[in-house]
């Protein structure tokens, strides 16, 4: 294979490297960043839900309101997808997640300001449109830094660290509200990811810039697909892009399927503190306690897709059965949330929670796919629209929830649609969702139609 580095690769360090082939691991200390911004985001995004009961009451908001909070961030974030992404095709990874990332922690402190609804939901709108190039930045660094035989291993550990964070951290978050109150909470996470901010804009570079990776772990890279050698191909937005991607069976499909992985999730992020504390009755330190469970299952089931799927790839199994059927099991058994009307043991209710987002964090892997179908050139923009599809079930999810709950007094329906959501999301995959391949748009301006192995 021929390969072609700028002149920092081939530099007399990573020379001397590659001659000794002894291959460095620099991706895994990207990996690492990745995971510590993960954890930073998903923190920013869901402390709202840990804050939600002491902060409407004192601020006088109903659950229908609330539902309107917690749906808010999901308005912009979904707006601003395709904006992020064509900002991360411009201006690249290192600034695109920098800027992102000092903002959202800024707008997540000043949240500890609210005095009322509007002033709130104000601060919910500007997290969401910061937060929104996160993932497609993360799909753009697995995609670079990552062979193909990595990545969905890759992709598993980076969201592990939006469930784990949240596991072993909400005890103390939970503690911290108790003791200083919901506004110093706040305060106190949007300055954690300001600091991490500025450990990214030191420590992340690209292959090409890299200090740290020598030139064997760059043919590695590079063998098995990543873009090693600093290359994006495209970087001025068209709108012509979005319809064309859009046009593609394979791209308009996983991101429509992608609204059912994803309504799990939003429910645990957002009313889940509150299910426990109103239609389980348990203590508020209690279901901090209780709440590090399901959290702990869903970052086990992340690992898990991961690894089955890069397992099944390197047994000789095909890219579309090893991609897709860790997400179809994983949505097929996220339906079994229902369950938790039927019981009444706090353990047994648990339990099937824990099972169900366990399965939710399975079917994260479909993130995995929008690298393997999407145009080479294109990376940023398509994983914003596909973040565009997944997020809509942020907006959609809380407000149901909301009125439902507003409604009913109970979160017994709302716990029925999630579960229709995620069957449907499943039979979608199965009938509907065809081979996994790499997208040619018209005029063959991008990367090769056939599937990456």
């Amino acid at each position: 294979m021929n390969r072609t580095y700028p002149p920092r690769a081939l530099d007399a360090q990573t020379t001397a490297a590659g001659a000794s082939a002894v291959r460095t691991r620099a991706r895994i200390g990207i990996l690492a960043l990745l995971a510590i911004g993960t954890t930073i985001n998903y923190l920013d995004r869901s402390v709202a839900g840990i804050a939600a009961p002491a902060m409407s009451h004192e601020l006088g908001l109903t659950p229908a309101l609330m539902g309107v909070i917690f749906s808010a961030f999901s308005w912009t974030y979904t707006a601003s997808q395709i904006p992020g992404g064509v900002l991360l095709d411009r201006i690249g990874t290192r600034w695109t997640y920098f800027f992102a990332l000092t903002l959202w922690s800024l707008f997540t402190g000043l949240q500890g300001l609210a005095t009322g609804f509007v002033s709130l939901l104000v601060m919910r709108l500007l997290i969401g449109a910061a937060e929104a190039p996160c993932f497609p930045t993360n799909s753009r660094v697995v995609a670079i830094w990552f062979p193909q035989s990595e990545r969905a291993r890759a992709t598993g550990v980076y969201t592990f660290a939006e469930y784990v964070g949240l596991a072993f951290l909400s005890p103390l978050l939970f503690w911290f509200e108790q003791r200083f109150g919901w506004r110093a909470l706040f305060g106190t996470v949007g300055a954690v990811g300001i600091a991490f901010g500025a450990i990214w804009l030191m420590r992340f570079r690209e292959p090409h810039q890299s200090k740290s990776a020598n030139r064997a772990e760059l043919d590695y890279i590079a063998d098995g697909g990543g873009v090693v050698d600093g290359s994006r191909d495209v970087t001025r937005f068209r709108w012509s892009d979005i319809g064309a991607l859009l046009r593609q069976r394979s791209m308009l499909e996983i991101c429509i399927v992608q609204f059912a992985c994803n309504s799990t999730n939003v429910f645990f992020l957002t009313w889940f503190p509150t299910y426990l504390a109103t239609e389980r009755h348990m203590p508020w330190l209690k279901v901090g306690m209780v709440a590090v469970l399901p959290f702990i299952a869903a970052s086990v089931g992340t690992l898990a897709g991961g690894s089955i799927s890069d397992a099944m790839l390197r047994r000789g199994i095909s890219l579309n059965w090893s991609r897709k059927l860790p997400v179809i099991v994983g949505l097929v058994s996220a339906a079994t949330i229902a369950l938790a009307n039927y019981v009444e043991s706090t353990t047994a209710v648990i339990a099937i929670l824990c099972v169900a987002y366990f399965a939710q964090g399975m079917s994260a892997l479909a993130w995995m796919i929008v690298s393997d179908i999407a145009p080479k050139g294109l990376l940023g923009l398509s994983g914003g629209i596909f973040n565009l599809f997944a997020n809509a079930a942020g907006i959609v999810t809380p407000l149901v929830i909301g009125l439902i709950v507003g409604a009913t007094g109970s979160f017994v329906y709302a716990l029925a649609f999630i579960s229709a959501v995620t069957l449907v999301g499943a039979l979608s995959y199965v009938f509907v969702v065809g081979d996994i391949k790499r997208i040619v748009l018209p005029g063959g301006a991008y990367t090769s139609s056939t599937p990456s192995h």
